[in-house]
C-alpha cells in the first residue's frame, strides 16, 4: 500500500517546487562515476495508481486509476534517476483475480488482458511516452515477460508497445520454450530482447545458469543478457566472472543484494552479492552496460526512500 509519507511527500513534490510545465523539465542525468544507473520501476510496484499531477497549472490525474506511470514518474523524479526499465504490469489494468480464484476465472482474466494488450492504441504508449520525456526521463527498457501463454499477436505487440514507449530493448524473465517463438519476432522488429535470469537452477527452461543464457543467445543475434547480479549469486554463481567473460553480450545488470544458497533479498550491503565490485568493474572497463536499481528486500522506509538508499550505495561505490 501507499503510505501517508509517501503519498504526502510525492503530492507535496508534484503541488510544489517541481510544478512546471513537464516540458520545460530538464534531462535528469543519473550517470556516476561513468557508470549510467536507473531504476527496475518494480522497485516501485507498491505505489498508488491515481497520484494528483500539476501540468501547465492545472491539476489532474492521469489516466484516473488506469496505471502507475505517474507515481513512477514522480518517483523517479524525487530519487533524481533518469534512466528506467519499465515493468509491463505497472501500465496494465489489474485483473482483481487472486491465485485462490477458479481456472475458469484466471483463464477469463488472462483472455481479457491478453485482448488489452493488442487492441489498446499504441498512441497511449506514445502518451506516456511523452510524459516521461517531458520530465526528463528516459525509458531504456520495457520489461515484458514473453511465457508460453503469449498469443502470436501478443508477442508482436510487445515489440509495437516497447516502440511506442521509446524503448531501446525489451527484458523478459521468460523461457526457454517462449524465446524459441520469440525470436522471429525480435528479427522482425529489430529490437533485442535481454533474458532476465531468477535462482530456479532445477529447471532447464528458466533463464538461472550460464547455459541457459548460451542457449538462448544461440538462437539469435537479437537475444542477449539482462543479468540480475542477486539472484545470480543466490544460485551460487559469480557475477564478476560472468561480466569479464561475457560483458559484449550483456544489456543492463538488475542491481539487489541477495545470499547465497537461495538466500533471501536483504538491505544492500548485507548480502554476499557484489554489487561494489561489479559497479567498479563497469567503471573500470568503461563497458556500456547499463545498471539498474531493484528494490526487492524488506525495508523501513517507503519505496522511493528505499531506492534512494540503494542509489547513495551506488554512488559511494563509484566515489
Amino acid at each position: 500500500m501507499y503510505t501517508r509519507r509517501e503519498f504526502g511527500a510525492l503530492s507535496a513534490m508534484a503541488l510544489g517546487g517541481l510544478a512546471l510545465p513537464r516540458r520545460l523539465a530538464a534531462q535528469i542525468d543519473s550517470t556516476v562515476g561513468g557508470v549510467k544507473i536507473g531504476v527496475q520501476t518494480y522497485s516501485f510496484r507498491a505505489l498508488p495508481r491515481s497520484v494528483a499531477i500539476v501540468e501547465h497549472d492545472r491539476t489532474a490525474v492521469w489516466p484516473p486509476g488506469e496505471d502507475q506511470s505517474e507515481a513512477i514518474i514522480q518517483a523517479m523524479i524525487r530519487c533524481r534517476i533518469g534512466d528506467c526499465e519499465l515493468w509491463s504490469p505497472m501500465l496494465e489494468p489489474v485483473s482483481g483475480v487472486g491465485r485462490d480464484a477458479s481456472p475458469d476465472a484466471r483463464r477469463q482474466a488472462r483472455d481479457e488482458l491478453r485482448r488489452w494488450r493488442v487492441e489498446t492504441p499504441l498512441s497511449h504508449f506514445e502518451a506516456i511516452r511523452d510524459r516521461f520525456t517531458a520530465a526528463g526521463l528516459t525509458i531504456y527498457g520495457f520489461n515484458y515477460s514473453f511465457d508460453d501463454s503469449f498469443s502470436d499477436d501478443e508477442i508482436d505487440r510487445g515489440f509495437e508497445i516497447a516502440r511506442a514507449l521509446g524503448a531501446e530493448i525489451i527484458t523478459a524473465s521468460s523461457t526457454l520454450s517462449a524465446m524459441k517463438r520469440v525470436v522471429p519476432f525480435a528479427a522482425r522488429h529489430q529490437m533485442v530482447v535481454a533474458v532476465h535470469n531468477h535462482s530456479n537452477i532445477s529447471d532447464p527452461n528458466e533463464f538461472a545458469r550460464p547455459e541457459s543464457f548460451a542457449a538462448a543467445m544461440a538462437l539469435s543475434p537479437y537475444v542477449k543478457v539482462n543479468l540480475d547480479i542477486g539472484h545470480f549469486t543466490a544460485a551460487n554463481y559469480d557475477p564478476v566472472a560472468y561480466l569479464r567473460e561475457h560483458h559484449a553480450s550483456i544489456s543492463n545488470l538488475h542491481l539487489k543484494d541477495r545470499r547465497r544458497d537461495q538466500g533471501a533479498n536483504v538491505p544492500w550491503g548485507t548480502g554476499d552479492t557484489p554489487i561494489r565490485e561489479v559497479l567498479q568493474l563497469l567503471q573500470r572497463e568503461r563497458w556500456p552496460i547499463r545498471a539498474h536499481v531493484e528494490y526487492e528486500y524488506r525495508g523501513s522506509g517507503s519505496p522511493v526512500d528505499e531506492v534512494i538508499r540503494c542509489y547513495n550505495y551506488v554512488k559511494q561505490a563509484l566515489v
